[in-house]
C-alpha cells in the first residue's frame, strides 16, 4: 500500500506527541501545555490572543489551558495599566525550569526524528511542512474559527 500524506502526517505527529509525553509523564501537563510553554518561553509577557494563535488553541480553550496552568504554579497572567481587555501571560520561575525541560524534550524528540537527514534536508522539509500550513490556512481548507 502506497502512503498517502495525510496518513504520514498524522502517524508522524501521532508519534511525536506520544514521545513527546511519555518524556514528560513526571512533570504532569496536559497535552495542551507544553506547546504554551514553549511559546512563553520566547515571548514571556505575551496576551492570551497571540499565545492562542502562535499554538493553535481555539480562543475559548486557551483560558482553561491557562487557568490550570495558573493553578500549577507555572504562570501568573497581569493586566497592565489597568486594562482588563488584555491579560498578559508570565512564565513563573517554576513555569520557566519546566519550559526547559519541554524545549529538552523537544529538542531530543526532533534530533531522533531528523536522524540521517542532511541540513539541506531539515531545511526542505521545513519549507514544505511550512508551505503546507500556509496552503491549508490560506485556501480555505480550514475555517477561521479552526485555525
Amino acid at each position: 500500500m502506497e502512503e498517502s500524506l495525510h496518513h504520514l502526517l498524522m502517524a508522524d505527529h501521532l508519534l511525536f506527541h506520544k514521545s513527546l509525553l511519555a518524556g514528560i509523564k513526571d512533570i504532569n501537563l496536559t497535552p495542551g501545555q507544553p506547546k504554551i510553554l514553549d511559546y512563553l518561553l520566547f515571548h514571556d509577557g505575551a496576551i492570551q490572543k497571540e499565545i492562542a494563535a502562535a499554538c493553535r488553541i481555539e480562543p475559548a480553550t486557551i483560558t482553561s489551558v491557562l487557568l490550570g496552568m495558573e493553578n500549577k504554579g507555572l504562570i501568573v497572567r497581569k493586566n497592565l495599566n489597568c486594562n482588563r481587555r488584555s491579560l498578559y501571560v508570565y512564565l513563573t520561575d517554576k513555569g520557566r525550569s519546566i519550559a526547559k525541560q519541554v524545549e529538552s524534550k523537544f529538542k531530543i524528540i526532533e534530533e531522533k526524528a531528523l536522524l540521517g537527514f542532511s541540513d539541506e534536508e531539515k531545511e526542505m522539509l521545513i519549507a514544505f511542512l511550512t508551505k503546507i500550513n500556509k496552503n491549508m490556512c490560506e485556501k480555505g481548507v480550514v475555517s477561521d474559527e479552526q485555525k
